[in-house]
């Protein structure tokens, strides 16, 4: 099958051939008569597997030129890179039609994107919060949605916006297509489908939630610590050149900055890192020099696992396992797009392997360990997290106090007086002046 046999609009068909497509994926062949029907729509569908352009090809088919101001179409994603990603292939993919695309995201002056939506649009791009906060002071009405997807709502769900959802959901209008894109389908979005979308919602799945893509080469080699991971780094990237354009997963923001000052030094100019902290123009411009190929490879936290669409990324390194086991079958998703072949490597420490267990569990699939290279430096430098710890059970030692026993104060001046017995001939004489004796009884 190719594109030519959907029916597809000639507008949307020279955009398609100039962009170099000509066969659509299988998430694509199967969404699209059933997103045209107009029933709603939960994809189940991993990364890498052109799920953006499955529902983005049937819904741009049916929107038409709109005199209104308010979007037609709105198009919810976790992230910021996301937005970017989306808005470009959708405009790509109506360069002859009349039809205006736009996106809006956080992290950046709210004003210029009020502008922009109150100058009027028919598809909007956004992230939940930022499009909640347009509707929220009245730049934005979402009055005339007809269509909604929600791209990565596991992922949404887990950036915690489901609060923000709920709250987009009750402004949409009740009529209206909703349409689902997830790799996993977590308990809480199966929740949420139950209390906001059609209860006969059609279910598509491109390949069973956590299988592996086909098109991947998995394998991983067993290293005992930190600096033999950066050795076998070094070593992989020195000896094969064909890791030409390669994307290194760890686990945290300050392991990326550390590895990355680690790599700069044997490759000037060829490294680049991007993670959550970095402004966004660093990150899109990091993205554009790994794209254009001015960076040999970049190393990354997960936020780029979703929603960054790099073509021809030759190799996934995952320095440190994930700790949610889905997030490993975004990142491998990140090579061998669109049906082409790619290869994903891990490196595992002993304290690893409980991660290594959960995500073959997921996979049903046992990734194959390869020996380490024979060339390989094995260190013995720990990192103090890797550094034997020796636990004692401290007793603490309580000593008397030296002032036991009850609190002692000086008295009050009014309290020092002193109980002196007088007699009754004293008290006489003080008052009388003279001895006063009582007359003797009778």
């Amino acid at each position: 099958m190719t594109f030519n046999d959907l029916n597809l609009s000639t507008h949307l068909l020279k955009a398609l051939d100039e962009l170099g497509y000509t066969t659509p994926t299988t998430i694509q062949r199967k969404a699209f008569s059933v997103i045209m029907s107009g029933q709603d729509v939960i994809g189940i569908a991993q990364t890498g597997t052109g799920k953006t352009m499955a529902y983005l090809l049937p819904t741009l088919r049916q929107l038409t030129y709109s005199k209104e101001r308010n979007p037609q179409m709105l198009i919810l994603v976790p992230t910021r890179e996301l937005v970017v990603q989306v808005v470009e292939a959708a405009k790509k993919l109506t360069t002859y039609m009349s039809l205006e695309v736009a996106g809006v995201y956080g992290g950046v002056n709210i004003n210029p994107q009020k502008d922009m939506v109150e100058q009027g649009l028919d598809v909007l791009v956004a992230t939940p919060g930022r499009l909640f906060d347009l509707a929220a002071c009245g730049s934005l009405r979402l009055k005339g949605i007809k269509k909604l997807v929600i791209d990565e709502m596991d992922e949404m769900l887990n950036l915690g916006f489901r609060t923000q959802l709920t709250n987009i959901l009750d402004m949409l209008p009740a009529k209206r297509q909703n349409l689902l894109f997830s790799a996993t389908i977590p308990d809480e979005l199966a929740s949420l489908i139950g209390d906001y979308f059609n209860s006969n919602i059609t279910r598509i799945e491109a390949a069973p939630a956590g299988t592996p893509l086909d098109n991947i080469q998995q394998s991983a080699y067993h290293v005992p610590n930190f600096y033999t991971k950066i050795n076998l780094l070094l070593l992989l990237l020195q000896q094969h050149p064909e890791m030409s354009k390669v994307l290194i997963f760890v686990a945290t923001k300050a392991l990326a900055d550390e590895l990355y000052e680690e790599m700069a030094v044997e490759f000037p100019d060829q490294a680049g890192v991007i993670h959550s902290n970095k402004e966004q123009n660093y990150r899109f411009n990091t993205v554009k020099q790994f794209q254009n190929g001015t960076y040999r490879f970049i190393i990354a936290t997960d936020i780029v696992a979703r929603g960054i669409d790099i073509s021809e990324v030759t190799h996934v390194i995952n320095f440190d396992l994930p700790e949610v086991p889905e997030n490993y079958i975004h990142r491998i998703g990140r090579t061998g797009r669109a049906d082409k072949h790619g290869i994903a490597l891990s490196f595992i420490t002993e304290r690893e392997r409980e991660q290594q267990e959960a995500i073959e569990a997921l996979m049903n699939y046992a990734i194959p360990i390869v020996p380490l290279p024979e060339d390989l430096e094995i260190s013995t430098e720990l990192t103090e997290d890797e550094k034997p710890k020796v636990y004692m059970k401290v007793i603490p030692m309580v000593l008397p106090d030296k002032d036991s026993g009850a609190s002692f104060h000086e008295k009050k001046a009014k309290n020092t007086k002193v109980n002196v017995r007088v007699s009754h001939a004293e008290k006489m004489m003080q008052k009388y002046g003279k001895p006063k004796k009582r007359p003797k009884k009778r």
